[in-house]
């Protein structure tokens, strides 16, 4: 069987400790029946090797590098598995999931967060998420108020999911090894089916002030042309990281009450 090489401009470092593959297949939660599992970037099928003898795993490969999807299906040819060659960020995956599903793999570091942007997008149907990628990237999305990590990708992932970090991983266990240190993160979804505010409002509120996180809030926001009465709120007094989803919301309610949702 022909080996695959790793391509630098797909983001590609294919994990070679078998101890942690199979700790990240683990970390995925376990179910009664089988559920449908999307594995993002399976690469040699490193993990695909541990999730394809899980009883409760109905298994779905996704990758965007035609060398890998050959040899997977080489790999995989006589085995229950679904090997999908596409891009995850633009592909239309309503044919193979319906209902909910998870989602896990070893992520390409230059697209980590825009993969998250479209988990959120799918939120209704991404019920977990068991993933590898820039130890940076995981320590923001799992941070809490009040940390420099604390961003954007924090507050919206939160809003809807429960994140763990798991544990970090070094760069010598990939083939290249990457620059940078990486770790594994477990989010699940909450029972949070849609935020008590304008869920578009919160999006642009929480993106305007951790653009200018310097700023405090009443100046991050300002270009919103808020009203005397809601300039006086306290809670505009502090910056985007010292605010926790819940308080994101109650700012998002205040501002949608002042009218200014009809702006967006």
């Amino acid at each position: 069987m022909k080996s695959v090489k790793p391509k630098k401009h797909l983001g590609q470092h294919f994990l070679l400790d078998l101890s942690i593959a199979e700790r990240i297949v683990e970390a995925l939660g376990s179910k009664d029946k089988p559920r449908k599992v999307l594995e993002i970037g399976p690469g040699t099928g490193v993990l695909t090797d541990f999730l394809k003898n899980r009883a409760d795993v109905q298994l779905y490969l996704l990758d965007i590098d035609t060398e890998s999807i050959v040899f997977l299906k080489e790999k995989y040819g006589q085995e229950p598995i679904d090997i999908i060659e596409g891009d995850f960020l633009n592909h239309d995956l309503r044919p193979y999931f319906e209902d909910t599903y998870a989602i896990i793999g070893n992520f390409p570091y230059n697209i980590s967060s825009q993969i998250f942007f479209r988990v959120l997008e799918d939120r209704q149907q991404v019920e977990e998420v068991v993933c590898m990628l820039q130890k940076e990237v995981a320590r923001r999305i799992a941070s809490p108020p009040g940390s420099k990590e604390y961003g954007i990708l924090s507050v919206l992932l939160q809003a809807y999911y429960d994140i763990e970090y798991l544990f970090m991983v070094g760069p010598d266990v990939f083939d290249p090894p990457p620059k940078v240190d990486s770790a594994v993160i477990r989010l699940v979804r909450n029972d949070v089916k849609e935020l008590p505010c304008n869920e578009r409002l919160f999006k642009t509120i929480v993106k305007q002030g951790f653009n200018n996180r310097r700023k405090t809030l009443r100046n991050a926001l300002k270009a919103m042309g808020f009203s005397d009465a809601l300039k006086s709120e306290m809670i505009l007094d502090k910056r985007a990281e010292q605010l926790s989803v819940e308080d994101f919301i109650l700012l998002t309610q205040k501002i949608a009450q002042d009218g200014n949702d009809q702006k967006l």
